[in-house]
């Protein structure tokens, strides 16, 4: 098997875990979407600015799996090894703190990630922006929405140089800040 063929399989191997893992769960827009949308969007912005690196593209994919779901980082890292899981792991946020406190985690925590965690949370920033703007969470009022925005900005700030395309995508959705 090619190398090609391994990053593929990789990736598909990925995307295949995470619909499993996320298949009873919705998105907190009105349609309900399938929440699997989310991180097929993050690998779609990703292939589409450049990013091609099949360890960013699978750890976008599971971006969410040990925040959102009963995956343990030990079985992420059994499927698909050191890297990717340690990626996972640099986007993940801890569910026990409160909504500030992890606010201020991801922001200091952004300067000093991993280029590959710094794509990945670049993305999903990007992502949650474009998402609020086509369809805002179930009882998001606008002062809730732009509150994201501003701290999505923070965030994203914190990382900045890690991407020019990337973070050119971030900016244009933070244009059409609520």
């Amino acid at each position: 098997m090619s190398n090609k063929e391994k990053n593929l399989t990789l990736v598909l191997k990925a995307l295949t875990f995470a619909a499993e893992k996320h298949r009873h769960q919705r998105q907190d827009d009105a349609a309900a979407s399938p929440y699997i949308n989310h991180p097929i969007a993050l690998v779609n912005l990703l292939i589409e600015v450049g990013v091609t690196d099949s360890k960013v593209i699978s750890a976008a994919l599971l971006h969410d799996t040990l925040e959102d779901t009963d995956t343990t980082y030990a079985e992420l890292k059994i499927h698909f090894g050191k890297k990717i899981s340690d990626i996972v792991w640099e986007v993940t946020d801890d569910k026990s703190l409160t909504d500030a406190e992890r606010r201020r985690i991801q922001i200091a925590h952004a300067k000093t990630a991993s280029k590959h965690a710094k794509l990945v949370k670049l993305a999903d920033k990007t992502c949650n922006l474009r998402d609020i703007i086509k369809t805002p969470p179930v009882g998001w009022d606008i002062k809730r929405q732009r509150d994201y925005f501003d701290w999505a900005q923070e965030v994203i700030d914190a990382l900045r140089g890690v991407h020019k395309k990337l973070e050119k995508a971030f900016d244009k959705a933070y244009a059409l800040r609520p």
